[in-house]
């Protein structure tokens, strides 16, 4: 069956989430006095792995629907700060001041916008994220790419987290497509790759560290590897077929 469609993961896939954050929250913590502001980096990495813990945390509560994004939010001030009592309008004043630093931060992979380039007039091109769809949508815009997607689905308004197979097949179901027209691309082997091939799309696991290659392990059946979006297009010529043109406008 042609491939009719490409799926993508945004963050650390399309877009460099993991370095946009390590500045950001370090220009953050700076201008909030928790670092030095001059001087050896003594204390970063410990303090960007206490804030890697507080989202990681929260976000999984958020994506398990146990809390609002908003909530998620607070409480990653709150657990990294280290002041359960802080209030949510100085959570969330908190908060603002990180987004202003992460965003100004934000930066595309050197090889997201070629590659969406070069699949744009052969196959059809949408986003499906874990994160909310206001948040995407900005981040897109922002960025430059939101006019490459005909869609943007995330787990906020599909009721569906990946890998749940319902993610996927929400997504698909979208695009007016089956499974079996559509590939995933992701950062994440689990989340990701696993998750679309169990949903019966064609996986493609982006492995930018190549921490796939260095334990030596064989590959998942049914996932395949890159190392760098520039090799997608031959991938999918090796594995399956274009089909329909873009549809966007």
């Amino acid at each position: 069956m042609p491939v009719r469609a490409v799926l993508w993961d945004l963050d650390d896939t399309l877009f460099d989430y993991t370095g946009s954050d390590r500045t950001g929250a370090l220009r953050h913590f700076r201008a909030e006095g928790l670092l030095p502001a001059h001087g050896p980096a003594h204390g970063d990495e410990e303090a960007l792995e206490r804030w890697r813990a507080a989202m990681e945390t929260e976000f999984a509560r958020f994506l398990a629907g146990e809390v609002g994004f908003l909530d998620h939010r607070r409480a990653r001030a709150r657990t990294f700060l280290g002041t359960p009592l802080l209030s949510d309008a100085d959570a969330d004043a908190w908060f603002g001041r990180y987004i202003a630093h992460y965003e100004a931060s934000w930066v595309l992979f050197p090889d997201s916008a070629p590659v969406l380039e070069a699949l744009a007039p052969l196959v059809r091109q949408a986003v499906l994220s874990n994160a909310s769809t206001a948040n995407q949508e900005r981040k897109l815009d922002v960025l430059g790419i939101r006019g490459a997607f005909e869609t943007v689905l995330c787990a906020d308004e599909l009721g569906y987290a990946k890998p749940a197979t319902e993610a996927f097949h929400a997504a698909c179901k979208a695009l007016g497509l089956t499974p079996g027209e559509v590939v995933y691309v992701g950062d994440k082997l689990d989340i990701d790759a696993l998750g679309a091939r169990d949903a019966g799309l064609t996986a493609v696991w982006l492995d930018r560290a190549g921490t796939g290659e260095e334990a030596g392990e064989e590959l998942p059946p049914g996932v395949r590897r890159i190392a760098g979006l520039a090799e997608l297009p031959e991938l999918l010529r090796e594995v399956t077929g274009f089909g329909a043109p873009s549809t966007i406008r």
